[in-house]
Formats: C-alpha cells, sequence, structure tokens
C-alpha cells in the first residue's frame, strides 16, 4: 500500500474586524440576558414547586437540588461569558481569534511531511477566506 486516505482537522480563524467584535459581543450580551431571564423564571418555578410539593423536608430539599442546579448551569454560563467578553474587549482589531474546526480528508503517501498535512488552519475575514496556512 503506497497512499491512504484519512480526515484530519483544519482550524478555523477569523481576524478580528469591528463588524465581527461588534457581533460577538452582542451574541455575549444576548445570551447573557436570556440566561438571567433563565434565572429568574427557574427562581418563579421554584417557589411555585415549593408550594405545590413541598410538604416534607426531603421533597423540598429534592427541589431546592433540582432548580439549584439548573441556577448553577445558568450562572456558570454567565460567568463564562462575561469572561470572554472582557478578553474580547482587550483584544486589538487585527487579532486572529479560533473559530473552530472542521475535518479535511486527505491522502497520504509513503515520504509525505506529517506536519505539513497536520497543521492547517483557513484564515477568514469578515466570511471571506483570505489564507490557506500550512
Amino acid at each position: 500500500m503506497d497512499s491512504i486516505k484519512i480526515q484530519v482537522p483544519v482550524t478555523i480563524k477569523a481576524k478580528l474586524t469591528e463588524k465581527l467584535k461588534a457581533k460577538i459581543l452582542d451574541d455575549l450580551k444576548r445570551g447573557i440576558s436570556e440566561a438571567e431571564l433563565e434565572m429568574k423564571q427557574i427562581n418563579l418555578q421554584q417557589e411555585r414547586a415549593l408550594q405545590e410539593d413541598g410538604d416534607t423536608p426531603q421533597k423540598e430539599a429534592a427541589i431546592r437540588r433540582h432548580f439549584g442546579q439548573e441556577l448553577h448551569r445558568r450562572q456558570q454560563f454567565c460567568a463564562e461569558s462575561l469572561a470572554r467578553q472582557e478578553n474580547l474587549e482587550k483584544l486589538a482589531i487585527g487579532a486572529e481569534i479560533v473559530q473552530g474546526t472542521l475535518q479535511r480528508q486527505v491522502e497520504l503517501k509513503v515520504g509525505d511531511d506529517m506536519r505539513e498535512v497536520m497543521n492547517v488552519e483557513v484564515l477568514v475575514e469578515d466570511d471571506k477566506i483570505i489564507a490557506i496556512r500550512s
């Protein structure tokens, strides 16, 4: 066998522009607002559940534990989003940020440089590919 086809990751990076920065910040703020609204709804649901079903200490503890876990997830999301927002605000326009990864299929042959095959990234600026690097 002289060759084999494999799938390798491709890193997608975006060049930070004013437009992209504003979009990401807007998405983060919207996500935080939605999570805060969900936390208010969870608190209301918890109070309703406690009034309806919280007649024993065990049931009350189970209700508080269940809703507490849901609240904790939303609080973690908000904290992570705020940290991402702070980090993004510090970045200079033109910085490259990782947007994710995709897979590509590659045919390997005897003698190929594995480092070149594995380290491929695509640079995007305002939704246009501006570079493919290896």
